[in-house]
């Protein structure tokens, strides 16, 4: 069972089921209840994390798979193995009522609007997603709740056991990142798949253009099972439109908002930012679809539809969309992403924006908010940016499109909370080395201080297809001008001693003990500290990783590990 972990983090799907609880028989049968059950002797939640850690691959070991991998649908079929070990069938799976979810941009949140919609017609929901933020256990969410420690321990014990006992050796199952050959594609049977924003992003997996991460994504595609996606660059959505077609499978181009809030009032969206307009159209056609598949009536007056985009790609239903879809959008939460925290003279930005397409909507975001916020009557506004890229992303490329936001300080840490994970099985990391992430954050700090020496480029920030209802950029940087002083960069070791250094004990809600010695050592972190002590407003985003973002959150919002 060398990659367990891996069969739990995987591209995001959906599962809803009726109010009267339609899949309780099928995992009623076999003894996964939701009920709390008795915990064996040393046997709790940190304990059940700690040994699922020991399951990731180790670093070294990761290197030498990605040298010697093979064919691609040996992962499929290794999942297949698995899942049987685990006392499961796929025609098991084929009982769940699946939303199957993918995409480069967005995919979490439009999961997100969807499941929160559905629960907002009565219905009970199921939600997995990857990666976590704060706690392993988020990935599986229950009426949009992530499962209790006790729950997430039960269950997690109950299939280590079942397979210990079926131990063989088995093929390398890659963590799930979505597409043709990801281990969620075990699902045969999903209701309505859905695809999002399409970008660069996992090319050592998926291949290193847009087509070729089109055709890795539309492998989630079934015979017969309706589809939806945005508008796409038209190369990516040609070779979308051609995977539909080869398996008769009915693809839908969704229009855009604005055409389903036409002759109605405006839509709230809980989740800020322009770019996610395109992910809540895309969840009102996977919600509709869903609903009208299950019988549901009243599903919102049709409007005249529209000619098709491209290549007579038919475009989905303009409908207006009801009440319990409008609430749904509006109560919709999904921590970080365009998430906000307000704490005295702090302003957290929180994104885990980490693809050129989403950092150029995360900076847009950001921009907007800064244009919007009140100004100090007094007093100077200081602009931080805390950044970590992992893997093989072009860090470079990331913080370029970063330099709009004109940050007096760049700060860079890796995603440690604290020095020492050991304590902390939530967010440890087995598949890079100490030293790796330490190099890197160097790395990151040569690349800004290198992008310090050059001119800011608005062309190569300005998103290649701007939605609707965007800022212009000329607009947006012309309200803020750029700086006379050049950014003071740092690097630290951890989240907490970066998070300590730029809120130098102002945050009311962090107040960790006193600062290590020698944090104020080098001579921009002396006279920096300083400026954000006596700064009238200081205004921060984290971005570039997810798992960045929720080491912040860890520490922010105490309450989320509790």
């Amino acid at each position: 069972m060398s990659q367990a972990r891996c069969h739990l983090r995987a591209a995001l799907f959906l599962a809803a089921v009726s109010s009267r609880g339609a899949t309780t028989g099928v995992t009623a049968r076999r003894g996964l209840s939701a009920w709390p059950a008795p915990q064996e002797p040393g046997m709790e939640y940190q304990d059940a994390v700690r040994t699922l850690n020991t399951l990731q691959t180790n670093a070294g070991y990761l290197e030498q798979v990605k040298r010697q991998r093979g064919d691609p649908q040996t992962q499929l079929d290794a999942m297949k193995l698995y899942l049987a070990r685990s006392g499961l069938q796929v025609e098991d799976l084929d009982q769940l009522n699946i939303i199957h979810v993918t995409g480069t941009k967005g995919k979490g949140s439009t999961c997100a609007f969807t499941e929160r919609i559905l629960r907002s017609y009565g219905l009970k929901t199921g939600f997995f997603s990857s990666p976590h933020l704060v706690q392993v256990r988020e990935r599986i969410r229950i009426n949009g709740q992530p499962i209790s420690p006790e729950l997430f321990t039960k269950h997690f014990w109950h299939l280590y056991h079942r397979l210990e006992e079926t131990k063989v050796d088995l093929a390398v199952v890659e963590v799930g990142i979505g597409g043709a050959y990801d281990c969620t594609n075990i699902i045969r049977k999903p209701v309505v798949c859905g695809i999002s924003s399409l970008g660069i992003d996992h090319t050592s997996l998926l291949g290193d253009t847009v087509e070729a991460i089109a055709w890795q994504k539309g492998g989630i595609f079934k015979r017969g099972v309706p589809a939806f996606t945005v508008l796409q660059p038209d190369s990516p959505l040609a070779v979308l439109w051609d995977r539909a077609q080869q398996i008769s499978c009915p693809l839908y181009l969704c229009p855009p908002l604005e055409a389903l809030e036409e002759g109605g009032p405006p839509l709230t969206l809980g989740l800020e930012g322009e770019h996610q307009r395109s992910n809540a159209a895309l969840a009102l056609q996977l919600a509709r679809c869903w609903l009208q598949q299950k019988g549901h009536q009243g599903l919102g007056e049709l409007k005249i539809s529209r000619p098709s985009v491209l290549r007579q790609m038919p475009l989905a239903p303009v409908f207006q969309p009801t009440s319990h879809m409008r609430h749904g959008l509006r109560d919709t939460e999904w921590l970080g992403r365009t998430q906000t925290l307000r704490r005295g003279p702090l302003t957290w930005y929180l994104d885990g924006a980490h693809t050129v397409s989403s950092v150029q909507a995360c900076v847009r975001w950001f921009l907007q908010a800064l244009h919007r916020s009140r100004r100090p009557s007094r007093g100077r506004e200081v602009r931080v940016l805390l950044f970590n890229s992992t893997g093989n992303r072009d860090s470079a490329a990331l913080l370029k499109l970063l330099q709009p936001c004109q940050f007096d300080y760049a700060i860079f840490c890796p995603n440690l909370t604290e020095v020492s994970s050991a304590s902390n099985a939530d967010q440890q990391n087995f598949m890079v080395t100490l030293d790796q992430v330490l190099l890197r954050c160097l790395a990151h700090q040569q690349h800004w201080s290198h992008l310090e020496e050059e001119p800011a480029s608005p062309d190569l920030w300005s998103p290649t297809n701007p939605e609707p209802g965007d800022e212009p950029t000329s607009l947006l940087l012309a309200s803020h001008p750029r700086h006379t002083h050049s950014t003071g960069s740092l690097v630290f070791s951890c989240i907490s001693h970066a998070l300590q250094w730029i809120s130098q004990g102002r945050d009311p809600v962090f107040q960790p003990p006193s600062p290590p010695p020698g944090l104020l050592a080098h001579p921009v972190a002396g006279s920096g500290a300083g400026v954000l002590r006596e700064a009238a407003a200081i205004h921060v985003l984290v971005t570039g990783s997810l798992h960045l973002v929720g080491g912040v959150l860890k520490l922010l919002e105490p309450s989320l590990s509790q």
